[in-house]
């Protein structure tokens, strides 16, 4: 980062910055706000409420927008928003941040690779939606991961918590955490941390497969 890169950032967090605690609500869904925010520090969860359950949707980094409905006059929160360690963001009025996209083509263009990331991911969760089998979900979430990483065959190691493939599979974090049990015992996987490592992504293809076949029978 330059010095006048690392300049303009201070002087957008001295008048835009703000602190959240961990657990601490940003904004919630229906609320109507007239901010979008870009987070600095920290990590944060977004998560919906479907019927009685919440569902994260993503678990946002460094970098990351969010709350980019509010480009959208009087629209309603879409989901809430909730940091998940201590946070810094920056909350701009939509002014500011059109003001700060013609001002720089680096973060125009870093914040429209952001949303067609987000527009791929939400193409994930929906095929996840049409697996009727957790496993699979779990598995399907696995080797996309892989694939981001750049690896299609071979072994990945992939970095990802318990939380955040649980917003990738579309499934709860207890479900998710019974799925790569069965997956380690199966020997598909090992866990190293916050890492997944898949020592055979053929192996895991191939179980998916099964898995698929197996779901066919059943119907």
């Amino acid at each position: 980062m330059t010095d006048a890169t690392t300049h303009e950032r201070d002087r957008l967090i001295e008048h835009f910055g703000r602190r959240y605690s961990a657990g601490e609500v940003i904004f919630r869904e229906g609320d109507v706000g007239p901010e979008v925010f870009i987070l600095q520090e920290g990590r944060v969860r977004v998560l919906k409420r479907v019927r009685m359950v919440e569902r994260s949707l993503q678990i946002l980094k460094p970098g990351d927008l969010f709350g980019e409905g509010a480009l959208l006059p009087g629209t309603p929160r879409g989901a809430t928003a909730v940091a998940l360690s201590d946070v810094l963001v920056l909350a701009l009025d939509p002014d500011t941040f059109g003001a700060l996209l013609q001002g720089s083509v680096q973060v125009a263009m870093r914040l429209v690779q952001q949303l067609v990331r987000r527009l791929r991911d939400a193409e994930d969760q929906i095929e996840n939606m049409m697996l009727r089998d957790n496993q699979s979900k779990v598995v399907n979430a696995l080797l996309k991961l892989a694939s981001e990483a750049g690896r299609l065959s071979g072994s990945a190691q992939v970095p990802v918590s318990p939380l955040e493939l649980s917003s990738r599979s579309g499934l709860d974090v207890d479900t998710v955490k019974r799925a790569v049990l069965q997956l380690r015992e199966g020997q598909y996987v090992r866990i190293l941390e916050e890492k997944v490592v898949i020592d055979d992504i053929d192996a895991l293809r191939r179980l998916f497969t099964l898995l698929g076949m197996k779901e066919q029978v059943r119907t």
